[in-house]
Formats: C-alpha cells, sequence, structure tokens
C-alpha cells in the first residue's frame, strides 16, 4: 500500500518540495520560539532578584544579573502587568523596583511592628516644603514657614530616613541642602518625585483651602535626583563636619 504524503514527511522524505518561503517560515518561527523563551527567562531572573531583596532593587543592579543588551524596562514593564491585578504588585520606585502588597489588601495584613512616633505638626510642614521646593536650605523652609526651625525637627525626619542632606549650596556660608529619599517614595507609594498631589488634589484632600490667591501654586519637584547647577555635592570633609563620618584621625 502506497504511503500518505503525511507519512513520507514524518518520515523526512519530500523536503526537496518544500519552497525557499517555507523554510524561511520555519527559521523565522523557530528564532521567535527561542526570543519567546529567552524573554520568559529574563523575567525570572529580575522576578527572583527583586523578590529576594528587602530593599528595592535598582535598574542598573537588575541589567547586571540579565543577558548582555536586554531590554530590563520592557522586562520589569511585563512583569509589572503580569501583577497588576494580583494580591502583590511590581512597583517602579524611582529607578527601583519592589513587590508590594495590593493597596486594596492592605487591610488583610497585619504585622507586629513596633508603633513609630508620629511626626509633629512641625516636622509634617518642613517634610512638605522639603518634597515639593527641594532642594531647600534650612533658612528657605524657615523663610515659607514664616518660623523658625529647630535642628530637633530636621534630625527626627533624617531618622525616619525620609530626607537627606543633597549638598552645599553655592552661596555665602554653605548652606546644606535638602532632599527626599527613595524611602519617602516608597513609604508614600510614589514612583517619583512628580507624582506627588497637585494643588486640585490637596484642595479635594481638604489640605489646602478652596479660597488660595489666583496666583497661587504648588511647586513642581524636580524630576530627578540630580544636583542642581548651585549646589556642589557634599565630600569627605563635610561629611566629617555634618556629623555623618567619624574625623579621619579616629
Amino acid at each position: 500500500m502506497a504511503r500518505s504524503s503525511e507519512a513520507r514527511l514524518e518520515e523526512g522524505e519530500g523536503r526537496d518540495d518544500l519552497s525557499p518561503a517555507d523554510t524561511m517560515g520555519d527559521e523565522d518561527a523557530a528564532m521567535d520560539a527561542l526570543r519567546e523563551r529567552q524573554a520568559r527567562e529574563a523575567e525570572r531572573v529580575a522576578e527572583a532578584l527583586v523578590f529576594a531583596s528587602a530593599e528595592p532593587v535598582t535598574t542598573k543592579d537588575i541589567a547586571a544579573r540579565l543577558p548582555k543588551g536586554c531590554d530590563v524596562d520592557a522586562v520589569m514593564n511585563r512583569l509589572c502587568a503580569f501583577y497588576a491585578d494580583r494580591g502583590v504588585n511590581l512597583l517602579r520606585i524611582g529607578d527601583a523596583w519592589a513587590f508590594r502588597t495590593s493597596a486594596d489588601l492592605s487591610f488583610l495584613i497585619h504585622r507586629e511592628e513596633v508603633e513609630q512616633k508620629k511626626l509633629s505638626r512641625a516636622a509634617l510642614e518642613v517634610l512638605a516644603i522639603i518634597a515639593y521646593h527641594q532642594p531647600v536650605t534650612r533658612a528657605e523652609i524657615e523663610e515659607i514657614r514664616g518660623v523658625a526651625t529647630s535642628k530637633g525637627t530636621i534630625d527626627v525626619l533624617m531618622e525616619t530616613n525620609w530626607i537627606r542632606m543633597r549638598g552645599r549650596r553655592r552661596t555665602p556660608g554653605r548652606p546644606v541642602t535638602y532632599g527626599t529619599t527613595a524611602a519617602f517614595l516608597d513609604h508614600f507609594g510614589l514612583e517619583e518625585l512628580r507624582d506627588l498631589p497637585g494643588i486640585e488634589e490637596l484642595k479635594g484632600a481638604g489640605l489646602l483651602s478652596s479660597r488660595l490667591p489666583a496666583n497661587f501654586n504648588v511647586p513642581l519637584p524636580p524630576s530627578d535626583d540630580d544636583l542642581f547647577d548651585d549646589e556642589d555635592p557634599l565630600d569627605a570633609k563635610d561629611l566629617e563636619e555634618l556629623g555623618l563620618l567619624p574625623p579621619a584621625g579616629d
């Protein structure tokens, strides 16, 4: 009995009858399958790195573990989409990534934690000024608030790790400039500073009076942590003077 054409193809016969287009189609399909496997493997590696870390993992650190030339943003965006409707979400925090409990389920999670001391009204005001006006000096904070700001208030905010010393302003006295940290973004669920509430959101939350001057504007925070042209970076001597490093002789 004559074998069917399908049987001959399964046994490797009849391949000479395939056109170049058929051959190219097979090669393209194979390459697509290979790229898909590589993409899935990259996602698995990135997922494991973020899951295993207690702190947000930077894009740079993830890129160092993935194959050279891999599109890290594409990998992380696919993972974000995958986790978007799950109990945990993958969130971008500045230039880092972290898993966090889905906001609508956070009330179900009970963790035994040491209750943090609530910030005073003065500390909250200073934090808000730094967040929206950064980089800002202590004198500028006092000018905006209209009252003196104690060093203790700044110290309390430094202890929360929500603010940091950025640099020194290129003005007489070289005052220290302050800005927020990645921990600040993480705590308040922000991807970047530009996600801070705008004027309409602040009014809606009752944090601003509806009767504001016509020319009133909420400052637009910077989009990154880069030093401004009028700031100098803190060097070792600055860190010693500010008590952030022990004296070199110790």
